[in-house]
């Protein structure tokens, strides 16, 4: 039996997602990376109880890589059925993660499922499916860093109900690094009161900041016997940025700090 995957909820995202399932609409979460959007949708799929099935979009993935293909096996070109087409089957949640990374022809692909036909033409096969009604299509993006054709598109954005996720104030951020890690608590306290600091730090001019993700990994290194200011300079700091005078002041404001 699959344990179910911490999470520590931070508004009414739990009971908005699950009257999105019980009503069938798409489901968007939007913030930055690092701040539970994965676990999250892990944690509902466990408590609704229902198959996940995630795909991680990037610049080159297609309709084709969701939906499926023909292949040649022995002397036979035999169907495929993609992720997208599986979880449409089989009544499972998919994830599509960071959406907007993804080709334009998967956004075309999943319009007729996010609307009230919820279904999916197969030009390949030459066949329209009805989505299972345990289906679910859930996607996120992070909306701080995409320009342009990056960006999704209000014809897109408005299939989906949708929902912000933030760092989450100290306190409760301190209570995950200890769950997640089981390190003291003051010590989690130092780490979320660093990220705080370099979050406010906007001058630095960082693509991304400091994730809750980040911090977990550094509390894990504490907690398995590293040094705390090294394990801040490899978890935090250098996973930030290449430049080596940024890297200079961030590794000098967290030795002051932890």
């Amino acid at each position: 039996m699959n344990t179910l995957p911490y999470y520590r909820a931070i508004g009414k995202e739990i009971e908005i997602f699950e009257h999105s399932y019980k009503n069938k609409i798409p489901f968007l979460l939007k913030g930055p990376t690092g701040t539970g959007k994965s676990r999250f949708i892990e944690f509902m799929a466990h408590k609704l109880d229902k198959k996940l099935i995630t795909i991680s979009c990037h610049e080159e993935t297609s309709s084709t890589d969701l939906i499926g293909r023909y292949i040649i096996k022995g002397a036979e070109t035999i169907w495929l059925d993609g992720p997208l087409t599986t979880a449409i089957k089989e009544g499972a949640i998919i994830y599509l993660d960071e959406i907007a990374e993804a080709r334009p022809d998967v956004i075309v692909a999943i319009h007729s499922l996010t609307d009230h036909r919820r279904e999916l033409f197969i030009d390949k096969l030459g066949i329209t499916l009805k989505a299972h009604q345990d289906f679910m299509l859930v996607a996120s993006f992070n909306p701080g860093y995409q320009k342009g054709f990056k960006e999704l598109k209000p014809s897109t954005r408005q299939r989906f109900i949708a929902t912000s996720f933030d760092y989450p104030e100290a306190k409760i951020e301190a209570e995950i690094l200890v769950n997640e890690t089981e390190i003291e608590i003051g010590v989690a306290k130092k780490l979320v009161n660093i990220a705080t600091k370099i979050r406010n730090l906007t001058e630095l001019g960082l693509a991304e900041t400091v994730s809750t993700r980040l911090l977990v990994d550094a509390a894990k290194l504490i907690h398995s016997g590293l040094p705390k200011r090294l394990s801040v300079e490899v978890a935090v700091v250098e996973p930030l940025t290449d430049d080596l005078e940024v890297v200079e002041a961030l590794k000098d404001l967290c030795n002051l700090m932890i």
